[in-house]
């Protein structure tokens, strides 16, 4: 069974369409990468899919009442807020809230402790989330939407603003979040970690899903010249794909 269908969902922007028509269906083992320039449309979708931006069209996600739909889907969005000076670990338990009765658990505690460790900060658990780096603060939100441990992961720029080596071990745990049956959408900028770390790729327009598929179906040269006005080197390796723009063609 599909962990998100989205059917001819639309988003509008006075009488513009920001979402025009959108249909994608995610299933259980996909890392889903939504691509695509500045302004076509991808945290309105992920927000729209979650049901947090009102639409036109279906997302099973978003049918569902509040509490299921916070089972269904963990959400991190693009503003990486962190309002209060709390500890990491009460931060993360946050993500917790879906599951919780009146107070957290064994199963919460190992919840926590493993999205923890994911994300390489089971030594952060004391310290204050609002006095660590913009980086850090990242990671640590990344882990509160992994502590949620839901189906589908929607997360909107979640490796923006991070070294390189978090980048890829953020990638490689939402790719392993997919190898267990759960799913990733992750609206990405990085064409090249989307192609090295990506099951398929989603490519947005002006509103509208251009094309989705394998990353080699995706990055073509005349994709990438239309949508993005790019020339790039694309090329498969024994250590995966790898992406590099070239130079500009407009």
């Amino acid at each position: 069974m599909s962990l998100l269908a989205l059917t001819d969902l639309t988003v509008l922007r006075g009488e513009c369409p920001v979402v025009d028509h959108v249909t994608l269906r995610v299933e259980p083992g996909e890392f889903v990468g939504l691509i695509g320039p500045n302004g076509a449309g991808k945290t309105t979708l992920l927000r729209a899919a979650m049901g947090l931006l009102p639409h036109s069209g279906q997302s099973s996600v978003a049918a569902l009442p509040p509490r299921d739909r916070a089972r269904a889907a963990a959400f991190l969005p693009q503003a990486r807020e962190i309002a209060w000076p709390v500890d990491v670990e009460t931060l993360v338990t946050l993500g917790r809230v879906p599951h919780l009765g009146r107070r957290p658990g064994p199963r919460d505690h190992e919840a926590v402790a493993h999205a923890l460790a994911r994300m390489g900060l089971a030594g952060y658990r004391a310290r204050i989330a609002t006095a660590l780096s913009g980086g850090e603060q990242a990671r640590v939100l990344i882990a509160r939407a992994l502590a949620q441990e839901t189906p589908l992961l929607l997360a909107d720029e979640p490796v923006a603003g991070l070294d390189p080596e978090s980048q890829i071990r953020a990638m490689h745990v939402f790719a392993d979040l997919a190898a267990e049956g759960r799913a990733v959408v992750a609206s990405i900028h990085d064409l090249g970690l989307a192609a090295r770390h990506c099951t398929r790729l989603a490519l947005m327009a002006r509103g509208r899903l251009v094309a989705q598929g394998a990353p080699s179906e995706v990055l073509t040269a005349e994709l990438l010249s239309e949508v993005f006005g790019v020339r790039a080197f694309f090329a498969q390796t024994p250590d995966g794909p790898v992406f590099q723009p070239l130079g500009v063609t407009r």
